[in-house]
């Protein structure tokens, strides 16, 4: 039965690394990487059937901890307009409306053409009529407000922004780890 959640993957000091499979979990268990483990409900993965009828299972942790690099990187989460829009919460951060990501464009604070840089925290949602509004002009100079400061994720929330489909487990984990920073909180 093919699962519809990832894992999500952590390194050894409980920094995410990334969403898997759960059979690529299954792959970290049996060659022993798995260092720990957190939450509550574990899916059960079923293998073959030996001589003697029995059939083989593995249980899967939602959230496992594995061997590997520690190294103190920098971490620069890669900007792209799914991970945007939904930190921006499908909202145009001018108007206020939500909207679809097929009517949403990515707005420069300080516009490409004043020499704005392409990075999180100089790029908001925007709908396309807003945006055109805008033009290549800062806010002020459009005479238009932002509805909340642009800023970048952190690691625990680019996992948020990465993956739709995420449990409650792995989610009280996360969140537990947000700057608390949100473009966008509802009323």
């Amino acid at each position: 039965m093919a699962m519809q959640n990832s894992i999500l993957r952590l390194n050894k000091t409980g920094l995410p690394q990334s969403w898997v499979t759960p059979e690529e979990a299954v792959v970290l268990y049996v060659k022993e990487q798995v260092l720990w483990s957190l939450g509550e409900d574990h899916y059960r993965i079923n293998g073959g059937i030996n001589s003697h009828g029995e059939r083989s299972s593995l249980l899967l942790a939602p959230i496992i901890a594995c061997e590997g690099d520690i190294g103190k990187r920098a971490f620069i989460p890669a900007l792209s307009n799914r991970l945007l829009f939904r930190r921006d919460g499908h909202r145009c951060m001018y108007c206020g409306q939500q909207f679809d990501d097929r009517v949403l464009t990515r707005d420069h604070i300080v516009p490409r053409v004043q020499g704005g840089p392409d990075v999180w925290v100089n790029v908001v949602a925007a709908c396309a009529r807003c945006n055109s509004h805008k033009g290549g002009r800062t806010p002020e100079q459009a005479g238009m407000e932002l509805l909340a400061i642009p800023f970048e994720p952190n690691v625990f929330e680019f996992m948020y922004l990465a993956n739709r489909r995420i449990r409650g487990d792995q989610m009280e984990y996360l969140q537990a780890r947000f700057t608390g920073q949100r473009c966008w909180q509802a009323a």
